[in-house]
Protein backbone atom coordinates (compact mmCIF):
# COMPACT_ATOMS: atom_id res chain seq x y z
CA UNK A 1 0.00 0.00 0.00
CA UNK A 2 2.75 2.88 1.08
CA UNK A 3 4.66 1.53 -2.18
CA UNK A 4 2.34 2.03 -4.05
CA UNK A 5 1.17 5.81 -2.73
CA UNK A 6 4.76 6.75 -2.55
CA UNK A 7 5.13 5.80 -6.36
CA UNK A 8 2.03 7.13 -7.30
CA UNK A 9 3.05 10.62 -5.20
CA UNK A 10 6.57 10.64 -7.23
CA UNK A 11 4.69 10.70 -10.19
CA UNK A 12 2.57 13.82 -9.28
CA UNK A 13 5.86 15.60 -8.33
CA UNK A 14 7.44 15.08 -11.59
CA UNK A 15 4.85 16.30 -13.65
CA UNK A 16 3.68 19.60 -11.51
CA UNK A 17 6.00 22.25 -11.76
CA UNK A 18 7.81 23.71 -8.03
CA UNK A 19 6.44 26.54 -8.79
CA UNK A 20 2.87 25.21 -9.30
CA UNK A 21 2.94 23.78 -5.95
CA UNK A 22 4.38 26.16 -4.34
CA UNK A 23 1.35 28.51 -4.62
CA UNK A 24 -0.68 26.45 -2.67
CA UNK A 25 2.15 26.04 0.18
CA UNK A 26 2.32 22.80 -0.91
CA UNK A 27 5.64 20.55 -0.42
CA UNK A 28 5.32 16.62 -0.13
CA UNK A 29 6.33 14.15 2.93
CA UNK A 30 8.97 11.54 1.93
CA UNK A 31 7.99 8.12 3.19
CA UNK A 32 10.97 8.31 5.50
CA UNK A 33 9.63 11.56 7.49
CA UNK A 34 5.57 9.85 7.31
CA UNK A 35 6.64 6.90 8.82
CA UNK A 36 8.44 8.27 11.27
CA UNK A 37 6.04 10.61 12.04
CA UNK A 38 3.18 8.15 12.28
CA UNK A 39 5.36 5.79 14.80
CA UNK A 40 5.41 8.60 17.55
CA UNK A 41 1.73 8.34 18.45
CA UNK A 42 0.86 6.53 21.72
CA UNK A 43 -2.45 5.06 20.01
CA UNK A 44 -4.94 4.82 21.85
CA UNK A 45 -6.63 1.32 22.77
CA UNK A 46 -10.64 1.96 22.24
CA UNK A 47 -12.43 0.09 19.42
CA UNK A 48 -13.15 3.38 17.06
CA UNK A 49 -10.26 5.53 16.53
CA UNK A 50 -10.90 9.01 14.61
CA UNK A 51 -7.65 10.33 12.53
CA UNK A 52 -7.36 13.69 11.36
CA UNK A 53 -4.90 14.75 8.34
CA UNK A 54 -6.27 18.25 7.91
CA UNK A 55 -3.75 18.88 4.74
CA UNK A 56 -3.69 15.50 3.09
CA UNK A 57 -1.72 16.22 -0.27
CA UNK A 58 -1.84 12.68 -1.77
CA UNK A 59 -2.48 10.85 1.47
CA UNK A 60 0.74 9.43 2.56
CA UNK A 61 0.51 10.70 5.98
CA UNK A 62 -2.98 8.74 6.52
CA UNK A 63 -1.43 6.04 4.65
CA UNK A 64 1.49 5.20 6.99
CA UNK A 65 -1.14 6.21 9.94
CA UNK A 66 -3.51 3.80 8.98
CA UNK A 67 -0.37 0.83 8.22
CA UNK A 68 0.60 1.69 11.77
CA UNK A 69 -3.12 0.76 13.60
CA UNK A 70 -2.95 -2.77 10.72
CA UNK A 71 -0.24 -3.40 13.41
CA UNK A 72 -2.94 -3.00 16.52
CA UNK A 73 -5.65 -4.70 15.26
CA UNK A 74 -6.08 -6.70 19.05
CA UNK A 75 -8.15 -3.56 20.39
CA UNK A 76 -9.26 -1.30 17.49
CA UNK A 77 -12.74 -3.06 15.73
CA UNK A 78 -13.34 0.81 13.08
CA UNK A 79 -10.80 3.44 11.36
CA UNK A 80 -12.70 6.50 10.56
CA UNK A 81 -10.32 9.41 8.76
CA UNK A 82 -11.27 12.61 8.01
CA UNK A 83 -8.84 14.32 4.66
CA UNK A 84 -8.98 17.82 4.11
CA UNK A 85 -7.56 18.68 0.42
CA UNK A 86 -8.18 21.86 -1.53
CA UNK A 87 -6.15 21.58 -4.41
CA UNK A 88 -8.36 20.21 -7.12
CA UNK A 89 -5.17 18.86 -9.26
CA UNK A 90 -4.20 16.15 -6.70
CA UNK A 91 -7.71 15.37 -5.77
CA UNK A 92 -8.18 12.65 -8.26
CA UNK A 93 -4.68 10.72 -6.76
CA UNK A 94 -5.76 11.45 -2.94
CA UNK A 95 -9.56 10.33 -4.08
CA UNK A 96 -7.71 6.66 -5.64
CA UNK A 97 -4.94 6.45 -2.99
CA UNK A 98 -7.66 6.29 -0.17
CA UNK A 99 -9.34 3.23 -1.79
CA UNK A 100 -5.94 1.39 -1.78
CA UNK A 101 -6.33 2.14 1.98
CA UNK A 102 -9.79 0.67 2.38
CA UNK A 103 -8.37 -2.76 0.17
CA UNK A 104 -5.27 -2.85 2.11
CA UNK A 105 -6.44 -2.52 5.55
CA UNK A 106 -7.24 -5.01 7.92
CA UNK A 107 -9.38 -3.01 10.07
CA UNK A 108 -12.58 -1.36 8.55
CA UNK A 109 -11.78 1.75 7.55
CA UNK A 110 -14.90 4.74 6.71
CA UNK A 111 -13.12 8.15 4.94
CA UNK A 112 -14.48 11.60 4.65
CA UNK A 113 -12.93 13.78 1.83
CA UNK A 114 -13.47 17.53 2.81
CA UNK A 115 -12.76 19.96 -0.30
CA UNK A 116 -13.57 22.78 1.54
CA UNK A 117 -10.83 25.36 3.69
CA UNK A 118 -9.98 23.53 7.11
CA UNK A 119 -9.25 26.58 8.95
CA UNK A 120 -13.13 28.41 7.61
CA UNK A 121 -15.35 25.42 7.07
CA UNK A 122 -15.19 24.91 10.82
CA UNK A 123 -17.29 28.46 11.11
CA UNK A 124 -18.45 31.61 8.58
CA UNK A 125 -19.26 34.20 11.30
CA UNK A 126 -15.62 35.82 10.79
CA UNK A 127 -16.46 38.49 13.77
CA UNK A 128 -16.56 35.52 15.85
CA UNK A 129 -13.26 33.44 16.95
CA UNK A 130 -13.16 29.96 15.62
CA UNK A 131 -11.23 28.56 18.48
CA UNK A 132 -13.97 29.22 20.66
CA UNK A 133 -16.58 27.48 18.19
CA UNK A 134 -19.51 25.46 19.76
CA UNK A 135 -19.40 21.09 19.30
CA UNK A 136 -16.38 21.40 16.83
CA UNK A 137 -15.34 17.94 15.76
CA UNK A 138 -12.93 16.08 17.67
CA UNK A 139 -10.24 13.80 16.76
CA UNK A 140 -7.48 11.00 18.68
CA UNK A 141 -5.21 11.35 16.61
CA UNK A 142 -4.05 14.05 13.97
CA UNK A 143 -1.19 14.52 11.46
CA UNK A 144 -0.34 17.11 9.43
CA UNK A 145 2.44 18.24 6.93
CA UNK A 146 0.53 21.68 6.55
CA UNK A 147 0.75 24.33 3.62
CA UNK A 148 3.60 26.86 4.27
CA UNK A 149 2.68 30.32 2.84
CA UNK A 150 2.09 33.74 4.56
CA UNK A 151 -1.53 35.40 4.71
CA UNK A 152 -2.78 39.11 4.97
CA UNK A 153 -3.72 40.18 8.04
CA UNK A 154 -7.21 40.78 6.77
CA UNK A 155 -7.28 36.93 5.14
CA UNK A 156 -10.58 34.97 6.15
CA UNK A 157 -8.25 32.80 8.04
CA UNK A 158 -6.27 35.53 9.96
CA UNK A 159 -9.54 37.33 10.74
CA UNK A 160 -11.33 33.88 12.07
CA UNK A 161 -8.51 33.08 14.48
CA UNK A 162 -7.62 36.89 15.35
CA UNK A 163 -6.31 35.86 19.17
CA UNK A 164 -3.30 33.82 17.91
CA UNK A 165 -2.13 36.13 15.00
CA UNK A 166 0.34 39.07 15.34
CA UNK A 167 0.33 40.99 11.55
CA UNK A 168 0.55 38.50 8.52
CA UNK A 169 0.68 35.17 9.78
CA UNK A 170 1.40 32.27 8.14
CA UNK A 171 -0.80 29.66 7.39
CA UNK A 172 1.42 26.90 8.85
CA UNK A 173 0.89 27.98 12.47
CA UNK A 174 -2.98 28.32 12.21
CA UNK A 175 -3.40 25.03 10.83
CA UNK A 176 -1.40 23.71 13.94
CA UNK A 177 -3.41 25.64 16.50
CA UNK A 178 -6.72 24.37 14.74
CA UNK A 179 -5.72 20.63 15.32
CA UNK A 180 -5.23 21.37 18.79
CA UNK A 181 -8.64 22.88 18.99
CA UNK A 182 -10.01 19.63 17.42
CA UNK A 183 -7.83 17.12 19.49
CA UNK A 184 -9.80 15.05 21.94
CA UNK A 185 -8.55 15.61 25.62
CA UNK A 186 -5.59 13.13 26.02
CA UNK A 187 -5.73 13.22 22.06
CA UNK A 188 -2.16 13.79 20.22
CA UNK A 189 -1.17 15.80 17.21
CA UNK A 190 1.96 14.99 15.30
CA UNK A 191 3.10 18.28 13.00
CA UNK A 192 6.31 18.71 10.93
CA UNK A 193 6.90 22.36 10.20
CA UNK A 194 9.36 25.34 10.57
CA UNK A 195 11.44 26.01 13.69
CA UNK A 196 10.57 29.83 13.38
CA UNK A 197 7.70 29.61 16.23
CA UNK A 198 9.70 28.29 18.70
CA UNK A 199 10.93 32.32 19.50
CA UNK A 200 10.28 35.73 18.77
CA UNK A 201 7.56 38.63 19.54
CA UNK A 202 5.81 37.36 16.32
CA UNK A 203 4.65 33.89 17.24
CA UNK A 204 4.08 34.66 21.16
CA UNK A 205 0.58 34.21 21.07
CA UNK A 206 0.37 31.06 18.96
CA UNK A 207 2.95 29.56 21.39
CA UNK A 208 1.14 30.78 24.58
CA UNK A 209 -1.96 28.81 23.07
CA UNK A 210 -0.27 26.07 22.04
CA UNK A 211 1.64 25.92 25.00
CA UNK A 212 -1.14 26.34 27.30
CA UNK A 213 -4.03 24.28 25.95
CA UNK A 214 -1.71 21.52 25.06
CA UNK A 215 2.08 20.11 26.05
CA UNK A 216 5.05 19.40 23.88
CA UNK A 217 5.66 15.38 24.83
CA UNK A 218 8.46 14.54 21.81
CA UNK A 219 10.72 16.89 19.29
CA UNK A 220 12.58 15.87 16.14
CA UNK A 221 14.95 18.16 14.79
CA UNK A 222 16.89 17.59 11.60
CA UNK A 223 20.68 19.06 10.79
CA UNK A 224 20.22 19.14 7.44
CA UNK A 225 18.17 22.28 6.08
CA UNK A 226 18.18 20.83 2.47
CA UNK A 227 17.83 17.15 3.04
CA UNK A 228 14.07 17.15 4.93
CA UNK A 229 11.55 16.77 2.05
CA UNK A 230 13.31 14.04 -0.13
CA UNK A 231 12.91 15.22 -3.58
CA UNK A 232 11.16 18.51 -2.79
CA UNK A 233 14.53 20.41 -2.88
CA UNK A 234 13.26 22.64 -0.09
CA UNK A 235 15.20 24.64 2.32
CA UNK A 236 14.15 25.42 5.39
CA UNK A 237 15.16 24.76 9.06
CA UNK A 238 11.86 21.90 9.96
CA UNK A 239 11.00 20.37 12.81
CA UNK A 240 8.95 17.33 13.75
CA UNK A 241 6.36 18.06 17.47
CA UNK A 242 4.42 16.36 18.86
CA UNK A 243 1.75 18.12 21.51
CA UNK A 244 -0.60 16.06 23.75
CA UNK A 245 -4.01 17.64 24.86
CA UNK A 246 -3.85 17.93 28.09
CA UNK A 247 -3.10 20.51 31.14
CA UNK A 248 -0.64 18.05 33.13
CA UNK A 249 2.79 18.68 32.19
CA UNK A 250 5.61 16.16 31.55
CA UNK A 251 8.70 16.10 33.29
CA UNK A 252 10.75 15.79 30.33
CA UNK A 253 10.19 16.27 26.34
CA UNK A 254 11.95 13.54 24.02
CA UNK A 255 14.40 15.39 21.64
CA UNK A 256 15.74 13.52 18.84
CA UNK A 257 17.88 14.73 15.87
CA UNK A 258 19.17 13.21 12.74
CA UNK A 259 20.78 14.45 9.51
CA UNK A 260 18.02 13.95 7.08
CA UNK A 261 14.40 12.64 6.61
CA UNK A 262 15.99 9.54 4.96
CA UNK A 263 18.16 8.22 7.93
CA UNK A 264 15.94 8.12 10.77
CA UNK A 265 18.20 4.60 12.67
CA UNK A 266 21.25 6.81 13.55
CA UNK A 267 19.17 9.63 15.89
CA UNK A 268 20.37 11.28 18.87
CA UNK A 269 17.86 10.62 21.31
CA UNK A 270 17.80 13.04 24.73
CA UNK A 271 15.10 13.35 27.41
CA UNK A 272 15.28 17.49 28.53
CA UNK A 273 13.62 18.78 31.44
CA UNK A 274 10.09 20.27 30.50
CA UNK A 275 11.16 23.32 32.22
CA UNK A 276 14.40 24.10 30.61
CA UNK A 277 12.72 23.01 27.03
CA UNK A 278 9.74 25.43 27.65
CA UNK A 279 10.45 28.21 29.50
CA UNK A 280 10.13 31.99 30.46
CA UNK A 281 7.40 34.66 30.46
CA UNK A 282 6.79 34.25 26.28
CA UNK A 283 7.16 30.16 26.27
CA UNK A 284 10.06 30.07 24.17
CA UNK A 285 11.07 26.83 22.80
CA UNK A 286 14.49 25.81 23.05
CA UNK A 287 15.59 22.99 21.09
CA UNK A 288 18.74 21.47 23.60
CA UNK A 289 20.50 18.87 21.86
CA UNK A 290 22.97 17.27 23.92
CA UNK A 291 23.38 17.14 27.78
CA UNK A 292 26.12 19.63 27.32
CA UNK A 293 23.17 22.11 26.03
CA UNK A 294 20.71 21.26 29.14
CA UNK A 295 23.50 21.85 31.43
CA UNK A 296 24.11 25.36 29.94
CA UNK A 297 20.60 26.20 30.69
CA UNK A 298 20.22 25.05 33.75
CA UNK A 299 22.92 27.85 34.46
CA UNK A 300 21.52 30.73 32.46
CA UNK A 301 18.19 29.92 34.32
CA UNK A 302 20.21 29.76 37.92
CA UNK A 303 21.01 33.49 37.08
CA UNK A 304 18.75 35.84 39.20
CA UNK A 305 18.63 38.95 37.30
CA UNK A 306 18.16 39.43 33.32
CA UNK A 307 21.05 40.90 31.82
CA UNK A 308 19.87 44.77 31.73
CA UNK A 309 19.19 44.58 35.17
CA UNK A 310 22.96 44.19 35.89
CA UNK A 311 23.62 47.12 33.31
CA UNK A 312 24.44 44.71 30.28
CA UNK A 313 22.87 46.00 26.96
CA UNK A 314 22.65 44.17 23.85
CA UNK A 315 22.42 45.79 20.58
CA UNK A 316 23.23 45.15 16.79
CA UNK A 317 26.15 46.82 15.42
CA UNK A 318 25.62 49.79 13.94
CA UNK A 319 27.03 50.54 10.32
CA UNK A 320 25.22 48.33 7.60
CA UNK A 321 28.45 49.06 5.19
CA UNK A 322 27.22 48.99 1.70
CA UNK A 323 24.75 51.17 2.30
CA UNK A 324 27.29 53.92 3.25
CA UNK A 325 29.96 53.28 0.89
CA UNK A 326 30.67 57.08 0.85
CA UNK A 327 31.82 56.97 5.14
CA UNK A 328 33.91 53.73 4.08
CA UNK A 329 37.96 54.11 4.35
CA UNK A 330 40.76 51.74 3.60
CA UNK A 331 43.25 53.33 6.23
CA UNK A 332 43.04 55.44 9.41
CA UNK A 333 43.46 58.90 9.57
CA UNK A 334 41.99 62.18 10.97
CA UNK A 335 38.08 61.67 11.16
CA UNK A 336 38.57 57.98 10.42
CA UNK A 337 37.96 55.11 13.17
CA UNK A 338 37.84 51.53 13.15
CA UNK A 339 34.96 49.51 12.02
CA UNK A 340 35.10 46.11 13.56
CA UNK A 341 33.64 43.21 11.08
CA UNK A 342 33.00 39.53 11.98
CA UNK A 343 36.17 38.62 10.56
CA UNK A 344 37.40 40.75 13.10
CA UNK A 345 36.43 38.10 15.84
CA UNK A 346 39.25 35.18 15.99
CA UNK A 347 39.21 32.69 18.76
CA UNK A 348 37.54 35.03 21.65
CA UNK A 349 39.62 38.03 21.08
CA UNK A 350 39.37 40.92 18.89
CA UNK A 351 42.38 40.88 16.26
CA UNK A 352 42.66 44.40 14.46
CA UNK A 353 43.27 45.50 11.57
CA UNK A 354 43.87 42.69 9.43
CA UNK A 355 44.31 44.45 6.28
CA UNK A 356 40.58 44.15 5.13
CA UNK A 357 39.25 46.46 2.67
CA UNK A 358 37.01 49.18 4.48
CA UNK A 359 38.66 48.34 7.86
CA UNK A 360 37.91 52.15 8.86
CA UNK A 361 34.96 54.68 8.94
CA UNK A 362 34.51 58.37 8.72
CA UNK A 363 33.09 59.95 12.40
CA UNK A 364 30.95 62.42 10.71
CA UNK A 365 27.45 60.82 11.46
CA UNK A 366 26.75 60.06 15.06
CA UNK A 367 24.89 56.63 14.29
CA UNK A 368 27.35 55.05 12.83
CA UNK A 369 30.13 55.71 16.04
CA UNK A 370 29.59 54.44 19.26
CA UNK A 371 32.10 55.04 22.08
CA UNK A 372 35.42 53.16 22.46
CA UNK A 373 34.40 51.15 25.90
CA UNK A 374 34.87 47.61 26.57
CA UNK A 375 32.31 44.88 24.86
CA UNK A 376 31.59 41.72 24.41
CA UNK A 377 31.28 41.49 20.78
CA UNK A 378 28.92 38.77 18.94
CA UNK A 379 28.85 37.38 15.63
CA UNK A 380 24.87 37.69 14.38
CA UNK A 381 25.72 34.93 11.50
CA UNK A 382 27.75 32.02 11.81
CA UNK A 383 28.76 28.76 9.52
CA UNK A 384 28.43 25.25 10.18
CA UNK A 385 31.44 24.59 9.89
CA UNK A 386 32.65 26.88 13.42
CA UNK A 387 33.26 25.00 16.26
CA UNK A 388 30.89 26.64 17.97
CA UNK A 389 27.40 28.36 16.88
CA UNK A 390 28.00 31.09 19.33
CA UNK A 391 30.86 32.69 17.95
CA UNK A 392 31.90 36.28 20.87
CA UNK A 393 35.38 38.18 21.27
CA UNK A 394 36.41 40.45 23.89
CA UNK A 395 37.06 43.89 23.03
CA UNK A 396 38.76 45.71 25.27
CA UNK A 397 39.22 49.86 25.16
CA UNK A 398 42.59 50.29 26.14
CA UNK A 399 43.71 48.50 23.32
CA UNK A 400 42.77 51.10 21.06
CA UNK A 401 43.38 54.40 23.30
CA UNK A 402 44.07 56.63 20.37
CA UNK A 403 40.44 56.65 19.44
CA UNK A 404 37.70 57.91 21.31
CA UNK A 405 34.61 55.98 19.01
CA UNK A 406 34.89 53.14 17.09
CA UNK A 407 32.10 51.94 14.50
CA UNK A 408 30.80 48.21 14.37
CA UNK A 409 29.26 46.20 11.39
CA UNK A 410 25.71 45.13 10.68
CA UNK A 411 26.72 42.03 11.17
Amino acid sequence: MLDSVVERTDKFISGRPKAERKAFGQFFTSIETARFMAGLFDYPRKPVIKILDPGAGSGILSATVIDELNRRPETIKKIELTCYETNGDILPLLESNIELMKLYSTIPLSVKIVTENYITTQGNDFSENLLAAKNPLKYDVIIANPPYFKLSKDAPEALSMQNICYGAPNIYFLFAAMSLFNLKEGGEMVYIIPRSWTSGAYFARFRDYLLKEGKLTAIHVFSSRSKVFGKEDVLQETMIIKVRKTQITPEHVKITSSEDSVDFEHITELYAPYHLVVSGTERFVYLVTSQEEIEVMEKVHSFAHPLPEIGLKMKTGLTVDFRNRQLLRNTSGEHAVPLFYAQHLKNGRVVFPIGKENEYITDELPGMVQLNRNYLFVKRFTSKEEQRRLQCAVYLADHYPEYQKISTQNK
